[in-house]
């Protein structure tokens, strides 16, 4: 029995089978070594890389091999180039294999490239060029500034990529759930993801996240966009008091702080119905007054806003007067500053030298005091102690005056008595005797 020729066996492989399976078959059938086969490879590259596309031929006996592009442009023929694309070169020939590459592939190199190898018959293979678009470092955009109390809306955008990248936010390590859109672009898609959240004072500087993955980036990896939540609010307003009672001769300093977002760039210091000290002395949220003197008493008003409202903060200053005693330090070793003293309240001081215990060389002088209180009882007990006195006199007076008249009345009875027995006759001198007795 003759064999049958290997062309003829080629020819009668039906056209629809798929290439794999012909390829199969012509492996199965071509027994003899005047059989000749080609195989291709698929191939996967990312984009900007270089593709190398192999044909690897079996039982080779110098036939021309032929490989095209996608558009079935003659790359090589037999090893020479044929288009004119320094992107390509031949790196291998041999009976076996035949190898170029590409290099910076694009999404427009993809597709099929034919082997192609010219016998009796033709046969040729296809390997298939994959490009993968991986997606950059997707971009945050806001649709309108989030103001306190309100909603900002969050869109994170992959502009390109291949396939299509898959996109999620991430804040406190937990997924916010948003809206996902797709554009085909031709070879590559556009991806992006909306969110909207409610914002608050406390939320601004907030750190969010968004992640895009893709099969070009591996296993675990992606592509990560930082964002942190920009929200507005109206300033704050507090100013910070000095510690201690100030008294005339002392110096204040007051601090107005400020919160708000933007930042209030203009800090205005007033005095409420009447003008700034001289002596006061604005820097930016400071204010300062040397010398105090009781004329600066008043109510001090810190303002500030931004275009999302204002706030105002008042102190009120009262200066006492400088009531003190002032004891002068014999010289000694150590240096020493005479110490004064300035009461709160007024009292009524008495002051002593006794040795400070801290430092032998020095004199402290201390203060008795005798409040207001107990003279104020002293003096209401001698006040009462007088009213009763004068009473008491008042009345022995009264007393006396009454016994007066009444004697005098009597006196004007014996008087009448005798007038009586003159006019009737009688003797006088008898009459008085008889008065008399």
């Amino acid at each position: 029995m003759r064999p049958v020729r290997s062309s003829l066996l080629c020819r009668l492989l039906p056209a629809p089978l798929s290439l794999a399976l012909r390829s199969l078959v012509l492996v199965l059938l071509c027994i003899t070594p005047r059989c000749q086969a080609v195989q291709a490879e698929n191939v996967t590259v990312l984009e900007g890389g270089t593709a190398q596309i192999s044909c690897r031929l079996q039982n080779y006996d110098g036939s021309i091999v032929v490989i095209q592009n996608p558009r079935r442009q003659t790359l090589f023929f037999n090893g020479t180039r044929a288009l004119k694309d320094d992107r390509f070169q031949m790196v291998l020939f041999t009976p076996r294999l035949v190898r170029i590459t590409l290099t910076n592939v694009s999404v427009y190199d993809e597709g099929g490239y034919f082997c192609q190898l010219y016998t009796d018959a033709t046969h040729h293979q296809v390997a298939t060029l994959s490009v993968l678009v991986p997606p950059e470092t997707p971009t945050v955009e806001v649709k309108q500034e989030a103001v306190e109390g309100g909603e900002v809306e969050l869109t994170c955008v992959s502009p390109r990529s291949k396939p299509a990248a898959t996109l999620r936010w991430i804040r406190n390590s937990r997924e916010i759930p948003g809206v996902v859109s797709q554009q085909d672009n031709g070879k590559t898609f556009s991806v992006s993801s909306t969110i909207r959240i409610p914002v608050e004072r406390k939320d601004n500087g907030a750190a969010l996240s968004c992640e895009a993955f893709h099969p070009a980036l591996g296993s675990g990896q992606k592509r990560i966009r930082h964002y942190r939540l920009d929200v507005y609010f109206a300033p704050t307003v507090r100013i910070v008091p000095p510690s201690g009672i100030l008294r005339e001769g002392d110096s204040l300093s007051l601090t107005c702080s400020v919160t708000g977002n933007p930042l209030p760039r203009n800090i205005q210091w007033s005095k409420i119905n009447d003008t700034l000290p001289e002596r006061a002395e604005i820097s930016g949220p400071n204010l300062q007054i040397s010398r105090l003197s009781q004329s600066h008493n008043g109510t001090y008003l810190c303002q500030a806003q931004n275009n999302y409202g204002r706030a105002a903060d008042h102190y009120t200053l009262l200066v006492y007067d400088n009531v003190s005693l002032t004891s002068t330090v014999p010289p000694t070793p150590s240096t020493t500053q005479p110490i004064t003293s300035y009461p709160a309240t007024p009292t009524l001081l008495t002051s002593s030298f006794v040795p400070d215990p801290k430092d032998p060389g020095a004199v402290v002088e201390t203060h008795s005091a005798v409040p207001y209180a107990v003279i104020g009882g002293v003096l209401a007990l001698l006040v009462f102690t007088v009213i009763c006195v004068l009473i008491v006199t008042i009345w022995c007076s009264v007393r006396q005056k009454g016994s007066y008249l009444t004697h005098e009345a009597s006196g004007l009875d014996e008087h009448g008595e005798v007038q009586e027995a003159f006019l009737n006759g009688n003797d006088a001198s008898q009459g008085k005797k008889e008065y008399l007795l």
